[in-house]
């Protein structure tokens, strides 16, 4: 039997397992079973909360140093680094269950250490996504250019121009006029899979508003189109500010709600702000 708890944070919703006392060993088979939305309890994947127990001292073979650690699983199974929604949920139920005690905290993931702090009613929780990767290479793109920014792309019937980037995850992102008209499922499918990307990428079709505000779509890698994406709308945001289409801060309309992402000039990191609420504990049989 194993306790969870689920959460969301702008509708992207994940099972919580606190894997110091279920210690589950295969993360990636549990995870395919329990996020079938038929057969299982439902959600974006699962998310495995450590303090002490390590089933591969992963964590310690990359030296971090934190006061609460997590990994990220795909409904099929495979792993992902970050999670923006996903941290932010993290974050309220290591404070809400005493395994961190303060507010403020530094979360490990497999993309280093994030600093991430819960508000006092414990409902917003900001978030350091630190600096973004450009680099082809670093983000293992297949691409004659050192960075992809504003690059044309045909994909099936349609030009695309794109910009590549990693705040945790690759993701690409694409300004389109209307994403409410966008067939995600051919196009998303198709960018995710494109021969240039080493492990796929996810994509984030993004609509302008206006400079402070866009409103985006998003197509995650090992999921399909979700509700929402921290580290997709932090991308969006400095893809934006890179592509002169919006400001330094700027508010993401994702179908699941809204997150504020602030860049900082000065130290070229990025912020981000929003909501993490708990929907349901339950035990698994």
């Amino acid at each position: 039997m194993v306790s969870f708890t689920k959460m969301q944070g702008c509708g992207n919703d994940y099972v919580y397992i606190n894997n110091d006392e279920e210690k589950i060993i295969d993360l990636s088979d549990f995870t395919k079973k329990v996020s079938n939305r038929n057969f299982g309890i439902g959600s974006d994947g699962c998310i495995f909360i450590f303090k002490e127990y390590f089933e591969d001292d992963i964590f310690k073979d990359m030296n971090l140093d934190a006061d609460i650690y997590f990994r990220i699983f795909n409904p099929d199974g495979t792993e992902a680094n970050m999670c923006g929604n996903g941290i932010r949920c993290v974050a309220k139920y290591a404070y809400d269950k005493g395994l961190v005690k303060d507010r403020k905290m530094k979360i490990g993931t497999k993309s280093g250490i994030k600093d991430v702090e819960v508000d006092k009613e414990c409902k917003n929780v900001k978030v350091n996504m630190g600096v973004p990767i450009f680099n082809t290479d670093k983000l293992e793109i297949n691409y004659p250019k050192d960075v992809i920014v504003n690059e044309r792309f045909f994909v099936e019937d349609i030009e695309y121009y794109m910009t590549c980037l990693s705040v945790g995850n690759l993701h690409t992102v694409i300004f389109v006029d209307d994403v409410d008209n966008i067939d995600i499922q051919k196009y998303g499918k198709a960018v995710e899979n494109m021969k240039i990307f080493k492990d796929r990428t996810n994509v984030e079709f993004v609509q302008i508003i206006d400079r402070e505000n866009i409103k985006i779509r998003v197509w995650e890698r090992g999921v399909g189109e979700t509700l929402a994406c921290g580290t997709g709308a932090t991308a969006s945001v400095i893809a934006g500010y890179l592509n002169g289409v919006t400001e330094n801060i700027c508010n993401v309309n994702l179908k699941g709600g809204k997150l504020e992402i602030r860049y900082n000039e000065l130290t070229n990191e990025l912020c981000m702000i929003g909501k993490a609420e708990m929907v349901f504990e339950g035990k698994l049989y």
